[in-house]
């Protein structure tokens, strides 16, 4: 089990970066996270996580459990009120808004129902969109190598508008993937989506895990979806109240 609900002790980030090595720390830890929206509503309520590198997490839970709001605060999204995140070994909430973009930018993934994707760039562009807007460049090795698995080799020119909804969310997959994150975070990824497509990128997402390695937290209500996942957390009123390997 590649999970832990409660963590030891964890060291702080200042350093576990020099002394951990990157392949050996947590992909994402969260100690006794509390978050308070306004007019003092408790949607998360010290909530304890370690993912560890490589695993696929599922997190279920009702409406207004608190799993959205688990992935904001574990993907730099939003900063707790009390507690602690790491990232890839990097303390969430010690750093600026802009310290926090560069974060989700550089070590983290984002797959989202609605896709996001930008209308007027090719699927090339929007896939490459994140190293761009970091100044990076794109190696052509790990480009074609994605593109060959989410099935998008003959459509890199298209404009999303010319796919279908599951060639969209592959496209979207692999922007996620591109900058090699620590972790990718799917929120609700298959809602949009048919059910003989959405199991098709499920099994990829579960690929993805298994042959390469990478992490994926995925937030859904779909039991189903849940399954493809090495372990599923269920939460209720702001905190982990189950798991099922």
């Amino acid at each position: 089990m590649r999970t832990r609900l409660r963590p030891q002790p964890v060291v702080p980030a200042t350093s576990a970066v020099m002394t951990v090595p990157p392949q050996r720390r947590p992909a994402v830890v969260l100690t006794d996270v509390t978050r308070v929206h306004p007019g003092g509503v408790r949607a998360l309520d010290g909530v304890s996580l370690v993912v560890e590198r490589g695993s696929f997490l599922a997190v279920m839970g009702p409406s207004g459990s608190g799993k959205s709001t688990l992935m904001h605060c574990a993907a730099g999204l939003d900063v707790p009120t009390s507690g602690s995140v790491e990232v890839d070994g990097v303390a969430v909430q010690r750093l600026d808004e802009t310290a926090r973009a560069v974060l989700r930018r550089e070590r983290v993934g984002f797959v989202f129902q609605s896709y996001h994707l930008l209308p007027s760039l090719s699927v090339r562009d929007n896939i490459t969109l994140p190293l761009r807007l970091g100044g990076r460049t794109v190696d052509p090795a790990w480009l074609d190598e994605l593109v060959e698995r989410v099935g998008l080799s003959h459509r890199l020119d298209s404009r999303p508008g010319e796919l279908s909804g599951g060639q969209q969310q592959r496209a979207a997959l692999a922007r996620a993937l591109v900058t090699r994150p620590a972790v990718v975070f799917a929120d609700e990824p298959t809602g949009a989506l048919d059910s003989t497509t959405a199991q098709q990128v499920l099994r990829l997402l579960r690929e993805l895990v298994d042959d390469l390695h990478q992490t994926v937290v995925m937030v859904t209500h779909d039991a189903g979806a849940a399954a493809q996942a090495h372990e599923t957390v269920v939460m209720r009123d702001g905190r982990i109240v189950g798991a099922v390997a």
